[in-house]
């Protein structure tokens, strides 16, 4: 399969940037949404919902960036930087409105949901996980720990692991959506599991393979 073309560098910042911008852009319209009472039943749950599914799907597209360079040539590692933020975001505001706009800062109610409710034990797990690779995420510390850098970056896996079983608590039964995401994150730590074991591409296919791994600078 033929690389697609390559976006001209002069338009690669502007790109990282329009992709923050639309990648914020349901959370926007989420809000409002429920500010104009359009959301369905509960619309706090609602929202608080759609802002965690976001993050989700943003962990698992920061994920597939390896498997699309080495298995499609498609080369979007410069986006992955921007991808694992937008997920940490989302996250962040899930939590928020959870603690402010469902629990109104009730730390007692908070604290016996975290202790007690398996979905909410988990999904804190994961945010407290995502927050030092959020802080890191910038050049000046990928100088700084080195490979360091990249073992802490693994925890991708776990946080990614710890949403999708937070997704799939949350609800009393899972269905087909809960599935799906089930089986992407399975099938992108599958590849990650056994990429050190499959056959290595000619670096000269797609000249970009050849970047380092942890090249989000």
């Amino acid at each position: 399969m033929p690389p697609l073309p390559a976006l001209p560098r002069r338009y690669h910042a502007a790109s990282v940037w329009l992709l923050y911008a639309v990648g914020l852009l349901p959370a926007a319209w989420g809000f409002y949404l429920g500010a104009t009472g359009q959301l369905p039943g509960n619309p706090v749950k609602e929202f608080e919902h759609l802002l965690g599914l976001w993050g989700l799907r943003f962990l698992i597209a920061t994920l597939a960036i390896t498997p699309l360079r080495d298995l499609a040539g498609i080369n979007w590692v410069r986006y992955r930087r921007a991808l694992g933020l937008l997920a940490f975001w989302y996250v962040l505001m899930h939590l928020a409105a959870y603690l402010l706009l469902d629990q109104y800062l009730n730390v007692g109610t908070i604290l016996v949901d975290i202790l007690q409710r398996p979905f909410i034990t988990i999904g804190m797990a994961g945010f407290l996980m995502l927050l030092p690779l959020a802080i890191t995420s910038n050049n000046r510390s990928i100088r700084r720990l080195g490979r360091n850098w990249v073992r802490l970056h693994r925890l991708i896996y776990a946080i990614a692991i710890a949403g999708v079983v937070h997704f799939a608590l949350s609800v009393k039964v899972i269905g087909a959506e809960q599935l799906v995401y089930i089986a992407l994150v399975i099938l992108l730590l599958g590849y990650r599991l056994t990429k050190p074991y499959l056959p290595k591409r000619k670096r000269g296919r797609y000249g970009h393979l050849s970047q380092p791994e942890a090249a989000t600078r």
